[in-house]
């Protein structure tokens, strides 16, 4: 499930990046994310309420919600021409939350993908604190926001994602 969700959110954190940097439109952009927030819903959800569900399916589960429903959220947003201050105190939330994910899951890697998972969640969590400092604090450019957004969806999910597809990344 772990190579569905990461293409996806590969794709929309691609085209969240494009749209800040204003090649998208605000009502286009609104579609991925809504689909997207949608597709790691439904996977989130599968993980964490099936039939004899572990511990670690439930955490599973709760984590890919804290980034589902950001995708919602944006997508909302852009329907509602909303200004997102809201959605950058949920991103502070939701960076906060990474940031020891991210750092526990390296001080107890022991394979390749651990150290990658490790350095993905702090990747993440620093990218949504920098949308907590755009849509709240405003004190960083958008365009700078939009080229980490393409950097990060690339390197942690899209060429992740690809990898695990085609069968030359194992977990």
């Amino acid at each position: 499930m772990i190579a569905l969700i990461l293409l996806w959110v590969g794709a929309v954190l691609f085209l969240n990046g494009l749209w800040l940097l204003g090649r998208v439109s605000d009502q286009e952009i609104g579609v991925i994310n809504l689909f997207v927030g949608g597709v790691t819903l439904l996977a989130a959800l599968a993980s964490a309420l099936r039939g004899g569900a572990s511990l670690d399916d439930i955490g599973f589960g709760a984590l890919v919600l804290l980034f589902a429903f950001t995708y919602i959220w944006v997508g909302v947003n852009r329907f509602l021409r909303a200004d997102g201050r809201g959605l950058g105190w949920y991103c502070l939330f939701v960076a906060i939350t990474a940031l020891p994910i991210g750092v526990a899951l390296l001080l107890d890697a022991a394979t390749t993908w651990q150290y990658w998972l490790g350095v993905n969640w702090l990747l993440w969590a620093g990218l949504w604190f920098l949308y907590w400092v755009l849509l709240v604090t405003k004190r960083v450019g958008v365009e700078l926001v939009g080229i980490v957004t393409l950097v990060v969806g690339i390197a942690t999910a899209w060429v992740p994602a690809f990898l695990l597809i085609q069968g030359y990344m194992a977990l």
